[in-house]
């Protein structure tokens, strides 16, 4: 890698740590290129599809002209694994609030997990979480909820393309799910919750492919930074 492949445009795959934002591993990565290839304070560098501090995964960072592409890289489908704990839900729809309310789960069975994904396969409406950054009144949904405000959230048309269950051990499932974009999987844990009569939020979440991007050719921000110093 060279200055001059930076600047012209570059995509690079970074397998974005737990509690890190988008905006820290973006961050992170502009300083190491800064300080090893001497670059202009302000070339350019974006990521193409935010991932919440409590997931972790593929993050697909643009430099250069290349940031052209990040709306283009966003339009594909997506791939998530992850878990969702039943029997209780959060406001926030994951970790990220403490359990609100707690649901039987005596009644699910394997077959009725199963059964419940169907309900999920294609073009759905999904209401976005209110713990999100969508804008509603010039202020964010999460801004609305923290000042304790109630609004009125719009269902969204999303598609998803799959959705897998990978392993069942109550209250814990884990699943599989390729979604398009827009897709909010804590939206789907709390609606696949609903769908089985009893609660549910996100306990787990990990972004493994974007398109034909795979997070198995992603590196760590700590990995991208040994990469920096031993690179000649």
């Amino acid at each position: 890698m060279t200055s001059e492949e930076i600047l012209a445009g570059s995509i690079l795959l970074v397998d974005k740590p737990l509690t890190w934002s988008s905006f820290q591993a973006v961050n992170k990565l502009k300083f190491l290129l800064k300080r090893k290839f001497d670059l202009p304070k302000k070339f350019k560098i974006g990521h193409a599809g935010t991932l919440d501090p409590l997931a972790t995964g593929l993050l697909i960072i643009c430099t250069g002209k290349f940031t052209k592409k990040i709306t283009e890289i966003q339009a594909q489908a997506k791939e998530y694994t992850g878990t969702i704990v039943l029997g209780a839900t959060t406001p926030s729809y994951d970790l990220e609030t403490e359990i609100n309310a707690h649901f039987p789960t005596e009644h699910l069975t394997e077959e009725l997990i199963f059964e419940a994904t169907q309900q999920f396969i294609g073009e759905i409406d999904q209401k976005p979480p209110v713990f999100s950054a969508i804008k509603k009144d010039g202020k964010r949904l999460y801004e609305h909820a923290r000042a304790g405000e109630e609004v009125e959230i719009q269902a969204r048309k999303t598609t998803i393309y799959e959705f897998q269950i990978t392993r069942i051990q109550l209250p814990e499932v884990d699943f599989s799910i390729t979604c398009s974009k827009g897709t909010y999987i804590r939206s789907i844990a709390y609606d696949f919750g609903l769908a089985l009569q009893s609660g549910g939020h996100l306990s787990a979440l990990r972004r493994t492919k974007i398109g034909d991007y795979s997070v198995i050719n992603a590196v760590t921000p700590e990995e991208f930074e040994k990469l920096m110093h031993n690179e000649i």
